[in-house]
């Protein structure tokens, strides 16, 4: 086997072991290490957790003496060059006497940002980058995101009818999909560090807007790894209640609002809610990239949209949704029904395009997972 191909074998593996925090590492972004010499793997880790030992000490603990020495370490992002919660992992990797590092990417955080490729290489060790950064960059692309553009990637869901509908015109609308779109949604949850919803899908649905282990039980082992996501409900007048489900269990609660009314605030502050009082935007209403830029300071890399019509046009207009799983029910609600999304357009010119990126079954429904196109801007 050439070397070429055991190297891509190599991080392909090291990409399958950072993907196994996909629910747990955030804020940090999720990496895996494998230690080889040739094409025999020495020893494997990944980042579980925040503040538990990265991917590449987790390997290397697995090794004792000099087992290390000589050997290649495959690692899916840049190993870390300065002091955090733990010892910088590029340390870890000089003092193991690794002879070559290969990294799938550079770390876009400007703490490391090929600071720990220059500490690795002036110790004398080969270092590689680049093999399959394109994977890679998916993987953390949340975090990405939210170091380099100062906001989350937004995931946005939604469930509507065959004729585009997602209640009926009173607001009701459990349930237009089966369990198995349901239970779909709840790992879409589980992988999201805060969920954006609005005060009417939370009181009309008295909506929790939780991470339901039972619902994902033998997918992954949710005592451990499965965190519940911070709820931020977006409430211009503060009409939430503090006797909802919202305040019974979860993820800490952020209300976001443009009332400057004291008594409703401390109600809701008494109920355990944190209230954040924002600017209107120049239309009067509620702004929406303030809000991600908040989530984006908390440490929060991917965060999901599960709102109303009027929410999740007023983000699709700001071209903010970076990812949206649609799921359509066979089922008809008729004209009167509430659409999917609004959107002040008026013209076949004014338009937005999707691009469709996979359309598969769950269950009964179908699963749309689709981006906003952006706008041509000629350039």
């Amino acid at each position: 086997m050439s070397s070429d191909v055991v190297d891509r074998e190599m991080m392909a593996r090291a990409l399958r072991l950072a993907e196994r925090g996909r629910y747990s590492t955030s804020p940090n972004p999720r990496v895996g290490c494998v230690i080889a010499r040739g094409d025999k793997v020495l020893a494997e880790g990944w980042h579980i957790r925040a503040g538990d030992g990265h991917a590449e000490v987790n390997a290397l603990a697995k090794l004792e003496g000099g087992a290390a020495r000589g050997a290649t370490a495959y690692v899916t992002l840049e190993p870390c060059s300065h002091y955090g919660r733990t010892p910088p992992c590029a340390e870890a990797l000089i003092k193991a006497g690794l002879a070559r590092v290969v990294v799938a990417m550079t770390d876009p955080n400007p703490l490391v940002a090929g600071q720990g490729i220059a500490m690795l290489r002036q110790a004398g060790i080969v270092c590689e980058s680049g093999l399959l950064e394109d994977q890679a960059r998916e993987l953390n692309r949340g975090f990405i995101q939210r170091i380099v553009g100062g906001r989350p990637w937004l995931r946005a869901k939604s469930a509507m009818s065959l004729d585009g509908r997602t209640a009926m015109a009173s607001g009701e609308s459990q349930w237009i999909t089966g369990p198995e779109a349901r239970r779909d949604v709840q790992r879409l949850r589980a992988q999201s560090c805060a969920i954006i919803s609005g005060v009417d899908t939370v009181l009309h649905d008295d909506a929790a807007l939780t991470v339901r282990p039972e619902m994902l039980a033998g997918e992954l082992d949710c005592a451990d790894s499965c965190r519940q996501p911070l709820r931020l409900i977006m409430d211009s007048q503060l009409r939430l209640s503090p006797d909802g489900r919202l305040f019974s269990g979860g993820g800490p609660v952020i209300v976001a609002t443009l009332s400057r009314d004291d008594s409703k605030r401390q109600r809701l502050e008494q109920a355990g809610a944190e209230v954040i009082r924002l600017e209107p935007d120049r239309d009067d209403r509620m702004p929406v990239l303030p809000v991600l830029m908040l989530l984006a300071e908390r440490g929060c890399n991917e965060v999901m949209l599960e709102a109303g019509a009027r929410l999740t046009g007023s983000f699709a207009q700001a071209g903010l949704i970076d990812e949206w799983f649609v799921y359509m029910a066979p089922t008809l609600l008729g004209s009167n029904g509430r659409p999917l999304v609004t959107l002040p357009l008026d013209s076949m010119a004014q338009q937005r395009g999707l691009v469709i990126k996979d359309i598969r079954a769950v269950g009964a429904d179908w699963r749309i997972h689709c981006a906003l196109r952006q706008p041509d801007t000629g350039s």
